[in-house]
């Protein structure tokens, strides 16, 4: 590779990177403030789960469309518009005055979002051979828990000293710098006047491009079990990482008796071991294809075993009665839980062809989503009805356990462009 392919490589990642820390600055807002929010609004614990997932529903809906505008007009554009769009979204949620003001912003705020990780894992399927990509995919990946690992002593600092609204000021501010920096930087490798060797090199591996049909690749992608298992699967990786992600400071605020500042503190410790483990997730599955293991199942064995991990460990926290092993077993759970993160975006980028996996991807969020979607609305549901937080614990431990199985189950073979689609290709050529 030349020097300016590799320079413009890391640009690209790093660029992702500061995207995704600002895309989920913007998600962990509502959660920082959750308290406050509830207060000022005067919302019950139900209405605040509905609030909590209502970002999480217009972001898996709109999955597979902004799968396939990626794979049809590129991550350059598809990215820049929902950046644009995300920020107008964050900052109206600094002017709302109602439940219903708040959930249309939430809807809103999900649609720009949602090219986010499928144009980012499209991204690294550009510029990277098949057998280098689960490493950038997962630094990229790591953003998702990083940004909530920093946001609750940033966020909390800003609504201690500012009020809640500018918290979500200065994070629709940001957005739109991002989307400058974007639009001025980033170029796909065919329009970056890059060796035209390298561009061959980093395609060497993926076969048959796939062509771009829209709806009809995704009912295509779901003959597969594979897919299944996939969507299935990723419903319980987001699951209890949005369990964390969305209601960790209000449980200790809650149940654990903590002050907002200090839960703020505590908070960031399982959220930082969550950014660790995404970091992580990427190195052993790029340690385990060094080693000569085939590079989907690298990427499979790290996902079952890493929610296998935060099912034990979240159901564990929930019946500690002391603060510091409760706040050690959430670390060791998103730690896991974000391993198996990094290691499904990997999986979709080794396992299917090169102009799949954004739509591949798409898929697989859709259920991650639900996941999404679920955990902070079933949450406020259930400490509404017990009084208790033990019983989500418990819950999303049982979704972990499950989701694995599906995982273990249902991922095993990989996704070929079957002789039809190739015929398709050549045809509307």
């Amino acid at each position: 590779m030349s020097k300016r392919t590799r320079r413009l490589r890391a640009t690209a990642v790093a660029l992702l990177v500061i995207a995704g820390c600002v895309n989920y600055f913007d998600r962990a807002a509502v959660a920082v403030g959750n308290p406050e929010i509830r207060a000022e609004l005067g919302l019950s614990y139900s209405e605040m789960g509905l609030l909590l997932s209502a970002f999480a529903w217009s972001y898996g809906l709109a999955q597979i469309p902004a799968g396939s505008l990626v794979d049809r007009f590129g991550p350059r554009r598809t990215l820049g518009f929902g950046m644009i769009l995300w920020s107008v979204a964050q900052l109206a949620a600094a002017a709302v005055s109602s439940l219903n003001q708040f959930v249309v912003a939430r809807v809103a705020l999900g649609l720009g979002e949602s090219p986010m990780y499928l144009g980012g894992a499209r991204v690294c399927s550009d510029w990277f051979p098949l057998k280098e990509r689960a490493l950038p995919i997962s630094i990229f990946n790591a953003s998702s828990a990083l940004a909530p690992a920093l946001a609750p002593p940033l966020l909390t600092w800003l609504m201690v000293v500012y009020g809640w609204r500018v918290m979500f000021i200065v994070a629709g501010v940001a957005g739109f710098a991002v989307a400058v920096l974007w639009a001025i930087l980033y170029r796909a490798p065919e329009d970056a006047q890059i060796p035209v060797a390298d561009i061959e090199d980093i395609r060497r591996e993926d076969g048959e491009p796939a062509h771009q049909f829209g709806w009809r690749q995704v009912v295509w992608l779901l003959e597969f079990p594979t897919t299944w298992g996939m969507f299935l699967g990723f419903f319980g990786v987001v699951y209890i990482s949005w369990f964390y992600a969305t209601w960790l400071p209000g449980y200790l605020e809650a149940a654990r008796h903590l002050s907002v500042a200090s839960a703020g503190v505590w908070a960031a410790i399982p959220l930082g071991a969550g950014f660790a483990g995404g970091i992580s997730g990427g190195l052993i599955a790029d340690r385990l294809g060094r080693s000569g293991m085939d590079a989907a199942e690298a990427c499979r064995l790290p996902i079952i075993w890493g929610l296998v991990v935060a099912g034990v460990s979240t159901i564990g926290a929930a019946y500690s009665s002391d603060i510091r092993v409760a706040v050690g077993l959430m670390a060791v759970g998103l730690f896991a839980a974000n391993v198996s993160s990094s290691c499904g975006w990997a999986l979709a980028a080794v396992i299917a062809p090169a102009n799949t996996v954004a739509t591949l991807e798409a898929v697989q969020n859709v259920g991650g989503s639900i996941g999404g979607a679920l955990a902070p609305f079933l949450t406020g549901v259930l400490v509404q009805q017990t009084g208790s937080f033990v019983p989500a614990f418990a819950f999303a431990g049982i979704v972990a356990f499950a989701c694995a199985l599906a995982y273990w189950a249902m991922t095993r073979d990989k996704i070929l462009v079957p002789p039809a689609q190739n015929r398709l290709s050549e045809s509307t050529a």
